[in-house]
């Protein structure tokens, strides 16, 4: 009989992961013996853990004994609380120069779209945008008129006309922080490299006025951006004609450019974790922050976000800062989310979902740990508020919420032209414009769900090292950026995902 595995991943941790299923007597190290049947990726205590010890997972705290653990007890929500802790945040302490390619090693590249204004895009889309929900519609009558014409046929080099819809654009002030990240958000993907041309649709009346963000941000109409509103076009149908009309034009133009040979320094990769699980932070996420030093070594670009999940370990990226000044701007971010939770009448430990529970995770101090390393060990360059433009080159982070296409969605408008998506429940998920590559945590969700997902790292529980895979998943980035589809792209994911974040009020 093969005896379960398990691992211990600190010496200091008074806690171990079972890797695979414990039966109630099953032994231990050190003479511990299961007290009970343990789920695969859950945690075990090592030895007797006294009521208030703090619990330690990768030599960090993650929570606090709510009674006396005994050796070789479930340890999990029900015998674990969470209260505050002291953090040291030490800033700057471990941040160090990023070291660039090896001697010898070769510059990677990837086959892109070279833009005029010099960025590059990984895919060649024309995309339609609704200023309000009140066009969207509108907007998505548009894009399925075009795609059903089988006009795109004679046009191989485009990869389709999607419609990005939204639920707000009215209904809110005119002015203060909603209005700008949707400002921000919507001039992101107008004028992100993986679209070749954009349309503009609105209703007329709504308070995201499209003449007010061409003025704010310096568009004007052309070949790659046009708009319209329904109440000029004169209502639902002749609306439709007329957007029909302006993406023919734009055919030509965007069939013209052709994927030509850049270097990686040109891809912005965004980071994205849902449906975590007690192996994420042991495979996936640290496999993905190798592949993350790949980049950065390369002169590209990486996005880590989420705050509401780097909760209890924003002191690991403060210490990687390039500066105080940087890493402060993290603890500012977590003093407003948390004030921002008690004002809705929520708690950052919310966060973890019953999916997360179920697959071994049990505070958001646990989760966010596991999610923190997917941005490998680079120093932290910049951060960013939610749908800013990325600017710098290296590791930065971006401010948003937790929930996926949220936070996605705003890197995407920062810049992102390829992203990272780890799971260990199974999150659904793809994006458009920017192609997004599924990470499997553990091999029993990669064989369930192989039409969804891109790559297995639960292999590495097998004794694959996260060096290679984070090499696995770096080549499979450039392979993906140059043009070969992802599962999500094959499945046509991508239209719904676009979600703004709405923060204030409905009027």
């Amino acid at each position: 009989m093969i005896a379960p595995r398990i691992l211990r991943l600190n010496d200091a941790d008074n806690v171990i992961i079972a890797v695979d299923k414990l039966a109630a007597g099953a032994e231990l190290p050190e003479g511990v013996m299961a007290g009970r049947t343990i789920p695969k990726g859950h945690k075990v205590a090592s030895r007797p853990i006294p009521k208030g010890e703090a619990i330690r997972k990768f030599g960090q705290v993650i929570g606090f004994a709510g009674i006396d653990i005994p050796a070789g007890e479930w340890v999990h929500e029900h015998n674990v609380v969470l209260h505050d802790f002291e953090r040291d945040y030490a800033f700057a302490t471990e941040a160090k120069p990023d070291t660039g390619l090896l001697p010898g090693e070769m510059p990677a590249t990837f086959e892109g779209f070279r833009r005029a204004d010099g960025r590059v895009g990984t895919r060649n889309y024309i995309g339609i945008l609704s200023s309000v929900n009140c066009s969207a519609t509108v907007a998505d009558f548009i894009a399925d008129a075009v795609t059903r014409s089988g006009i795109l046929a004679d046009y191989p080099n485009i990869d389709g006309v999607v419609a990005f819809t939204h639920g707000t654009g009215c209904g809110m002030a005119s002015k203060g922080e909603e209005f700008d990240i949707l400002a921000r958000t919507q001039w992101g993907y107008a004028s992100h490299p993986n679209f070749a041309s954009i349309l503009v649709v609105g209703l007329g009346c709504e308070v995201f006025q499209i003449p007010r963000m061409m003025k704010e941000y310096g568009i004007v109409e052309g070949p790659h951006f046009q708009t319209l509103t329904i109440q000029e076009s004169g209502g639902t149908r002749k609306s439709i004609e007329a957007g029909v009309s302006k993406i023919k034009e734009m055919l030509t133009d965007a069939n013209a450019v052709g994927r030509t040979t850049v270097p990686a320094s040109e891809l912005t990769l965004a980071l994205q974790c849902g449906g975590s699980d007690g192996y994420s932070g042991l495979t996936a996420n640290p496999a993905l922050g190798a592949a993350v030093d790949l980049l950065v070594r390369h002169g590209g670009t990486a996005i880590l976000s989420e705050t509401p999940e780097i909760f209890g370990a924003e002191h690991l990226l403060t210490r990687r800062a390039e500066s105080e000044e940087v890493g402060r701007k993290i603890v500012d971010l977590i003093d407003w989310w948390t004030e921002y939770a008690a004002r809705t009448g929520g708690e950052l430990n919310n966060n973890p979902s019953p999916g997360n529970k179920a697959g071994g995770l049990t505070t958001i101090l646990e989760k966010s740990l596991g999610a923190v390393a997917k941005g490998g060990t680079s120093t932290l360059r910049g951060v960013y508020r939610y749908a800013e433009k990325i600017d710098r080159k290296g590791f930065v982070y971006m401010d948003t919420p937790g929930y996926d296409p949220v936070a996605a969605t705003g890197q995407v408008a920062g810049g992102a032209n390829m992203l990272c998506f780890t799971t260990g429940r199974g999150s659904a998920y793809g994006c458009k414009p920017t192609p997004s590559v599924k990470l499997a945590t553990n091999s029993d969700l990669f064989a369930r769900m192989e039409e969804d997902m891109d790559i297995n790292c639960g292999d590495i529980i097998d004794g694959v090292s996260i060096e290679e895979k984070g090499r696995e998943i770096f080549q499979l980035v450039l392979d993906i950026a140059s043009g070969r589809r992802s599962k999500s792209e094959m499945l046509g994911y991508g239209r719904n995902e676009f979600v703004p974040w709405q923060i204030g009020a409905v009027m």
